[in-house]
């Protein structure tokens, strides 16, 4: 077998009882036993997202291999990448660029047809004196906080997706040249089922979702808005301070993300690769998870005007 050459024995912390958990006891650079795997992957449906400290900086090569244990890889319909076979993006943010990779909430190339079901980033250079820290946001604990009224409001409503106005000369100074290509756009639910654990979550993001079909572009408006700010409740985040070479394994289909470009005019810069997911759908089968007591602070309340 040619993952059994080494038996590791990782230790999950959870970070917050909303989502994460930091894994020690396992180091990404060495194979990786099937009975490791397998834990691994269980704290990442139930955790959303892991982060992997103490590590050395892994070969473009290795980080591929343990990614694909995941799934096929997903290819950026935009950014510059290393191989287009291996789908290695490097994120480098410095002085000169124009823009940084995240800055905004999202969830990574939400605009595919079939979206990434998670992303594996290790972080190689820090900007000096702090700062570049991410954020990230459970959709299930804001779709929980939701009132029945309003779950099943937005179980029957889907959205586009589109990235014309996030990509469209993006990476220009990256040498990527895109006068002849057609940016993904996508309809998708606005409540997705998780296509492992069967768990729902919201599936709408600032960066990417721009309106809910089927209804007049006003109400689709007030609606966005209401759901793009209900969604970053700082009571579904957590924020996570990279040290060098820690890498972070997220789900993105039960997630948002926000990479913090608050180190201008510093850098940084690391290795992404993403899995290539499914096409996102709606179990109307699937159970419903209980309302959550975040819900008394506001979370059920619906936005003004509708």
């Amino acid at each position: 077998m040619p993952y059994a050459r080494r038996m590791s024995h990782p230790h999950i912390e959870p970070v917050s009882p909303v989502l994460g958990a930091e894994v020690s006891g396992v180091d990404l650079n060495e194979p990786m036993d099937d009975a490791t795997f397998d834990r691994i992957h269980e704290a990442f449906l139930h955790h959303g997202v892991l982060f992997f400290r103490d590590q050395q900086k892994m070969p473009e090569a290795t980080q591929i291999a343990l990614a694909r244990r995941l799934g096929p890889l997903h290819t950026h319909p935009a950014a510059p990448t290393t191989d287009p076979d291996a789908a290695v993006f490097v994120i480098h943010a410095h002085r000169d660029s124009p823009v940084a990779n995240g800055n905004g909430w999202h969830t990574d190339v939400s605009c595919d047809e079939e979206p990434p079901l998670a992303t594996m980033l290790q972080v190689h250079t820090l900007p000096e004196g702090g700062g570049g820290d991410t954020m990230f946001a459970s959709m299930e604990a804001a779709y929980e906080t939701l009132s029945p009224e309003w779950r099943s409001r937005l179980r029957d409503l889907t959205a586009l997706h589109e990235s014309e106005h996030v990509y469209r000369g993006r990476y220009a100074d990256r040498g990527v040249g895109d006068e002849d290509v057609v940016y993904p756009s996508a309809q998708h639910p606005v409540v997705r089922t998780h296509p492992e654990t069967g768990r729902p979550s919201i599936y709408v993001n600032r960066s990417f979702t721009t309106r809910i079909l089927g209804v007049d572009p006003e109400e689709s408006d007030t609606l966005l808005r209401w759901l793009f700010r209900h969604v970053e409740r700082p009571e579904f985040q957590i924020r996570f301070r990279w040290r060098e070479n820690d890498a972070a394994l997220w789900d993105n289909r039960c997630l948002q993300h926000f990479a913090i470009w608050d180190y201008w005019p510093n850098e940084r810069m690391g290795n992404r690769v993403t899995v290539l997911g499914d096409r996102p759908f709606l179990d109307p089968a699937a159970p419903e998870p209980p309302p959550s007591p975040l819900r008394l602070s506001g979370g059920g309340l619906a936005p003004h005007g509708l």
